[in-house]
């Protein structure tokens, strides 16, 4: 077990090229390799620079990079358009989707004793193992799992083997380990690197994935004071080392922990990144523990179209909507098609307020009628973008028609609480 790279603190910024660099030495440690597969996110995590690095994998492979496999998950598969934005030149005949109904192997299985200690008791399934055929059957000589390591509402602080199990993952797999954080509790989760989820993921890859020959790239990305982006840390390793250290370095540059509690809160969504509710509720997810109780969550979404990118998972939170952890609970037990579909019901329950705060969403392309229709006060969006215009707010306090709100221009960066609401 190695760690190959190890770079980053709060202050460190890595450029483009600082980066290659330090993947190609890397790189180099690990030997000649013939055969290679590279495992980034998608476009929902354009910001990690994983598009980049994979970029420097196929500059420094040439071809003997064989195939990049975006982890999907439940996403819809990435355009054209959005692989050229993402990954620049390298090759479009190299993409290759994941369908997580379709394309998946099970390698094994976590007992159900453990689902259950690790849920203290309020679930009793195994858990299979199952990742992408081409991964299992490959037979690559070099997986480079890539990735940025955030806090994260269903896995406490997002990659590493999350990539390969959840990220091409198969139906139940995604589904049960997303209803095992939701029943936990994703604000007992969220920011915190050791939790029930992870721990699951840990017993399967020390048993499934061990014979693989993955190695981990992981990326920590911040705002800058500047309001850009900043690379502060690159991790790279062949266990769970180089993921931990990224996590110590996230939580000093993701997480803000505030004093006090918000009123008022608005998140905008690029429109570049956000298409559907299922992705935009990082604005919710990453809120929660920052917003008082009777709170304004007030999301901006002028590309989002859709509830869930899968049409079923669509239809379900069409049907269901966020109404809140009983009421999700109560529904599972009495509805097949629901309980068949558990991470569309873990993230009904991750959407919800709990009657705690309220969430208004101002979508593009979704009417009055749908949004209430799941749960969710309408805003229109060009009155509110009017109201809180996007582009003349800073991150962080502004003062609006003399109300402060607190504006946090992409959700997926970070992680915010107030003290009462964050023990450890």
């Amino acid at each position: 077990m190695s760690l190959y790279c190890n770079v980053g603190s709060a202050d460190t910024d890595l450029s483009d090229q600082r980066m290659n660099d330090l993947l190609v030495e890397a790189l180099g440690k690990l030997g000649p390799r013939r055969r290679v597969l590279v495992i980034p996110p998608d476009i929902t995590r354009l910001h990690s620079h994983a598009g980049e690095i994979t970029r420097f994998a196929w500059a420094h492979y040439g071809d003997r990079l064989e195939a990049v496999l975006p982890a999907l998950g439940t996403h819809a598969p990435m355009s054209p358009a959005q692989i050229t934005r993402m990954f620049g030149d390298v090759p479009q005949s190299l993409f290759r989707i994941h369908n997580w109904r379709t394309d998946i192997e099970t390698l094994g299985e976590v007992p159900a004793e453990f689902i259950e200690e690790q849920s203290e008791g309020k679930l009793h399934y195994a858990w299979p193992a199952q990742i992408n055929r081409l991964i299992a059957r490959g037979g690559f000589d070099l997986i480079l799992s890539v990735g940025q390591v955030v806090p994260h509402e269903v896995i406490g602080m997002a990659n590493y083997n999350k990539n390969v199990l959840i990220g091409t993952g198969g139906r139940e797999s995604i589904n049960r380990s997303h209803y095992l954080g939701a029943v936990y509790g994703m604000e007992r989760i969220m920011g915190r690197a050791d939790n029930p989820v992870r721990r699951v993921l840990n017993y399967a890859a020390d048993r499934f994935l061990k014979d693989l020959p993955i190695v981990y790239v992981q990326t920590v990305v911040a705002r800058a004071a500047s309001g850009g982006l900043a690379t502060r840390g690159l991790f790279i390793g062949d266990d769970a080392e180089c993921f931990h250290r990224a996590a110590d370095l996230s939580l000093q540059v993701n997480f803000e922990m505030l004093d006090q509690p918000l009123r008022k809160a608005v998140v905008y969504l690029d429109p570049q990144e956000f298409h559907s509710t299922w992705l935009g509720n990082k604005a919710v997810y990453r809120t929660r523990m920052a917003l008082a109780d009777g709170a304004d969550l007030i999301i901006l979404a002028p590309a989002v179209k859709e509830f869930g990118e899968d049409r079923t998972i669509d239809a379900l939170i069409r049907k269901y909507g966020y109404h809140g952890t009983p009421a999700t609970l109560d529904a599972v037990a009495k509805n097949a098609d629901l309980a068949a579909d558990l991470s569309a019901a873990a993230h009904l329950i991750h959407g919800s307020s709990e009657g705690r705060f309220r969430i208004t969403w101002c979508p593009g392309h979704l009417t009055r009628e749908e949004i209430e229709g799941v749960g969710f006060a309408f805003g229109d969006l060009g009155e509110m973008q009017r109201r809180y215009d996007p582009t003349k707010l800073k991150y962080g306090f502004n003062t609006v028609d003399g109300e402060e709100i607190f504006f946090i221009p992409n959700p997926g960066l970070g992680l915010w609480a107030h003290r009462n609401r964050f023990s450890n």
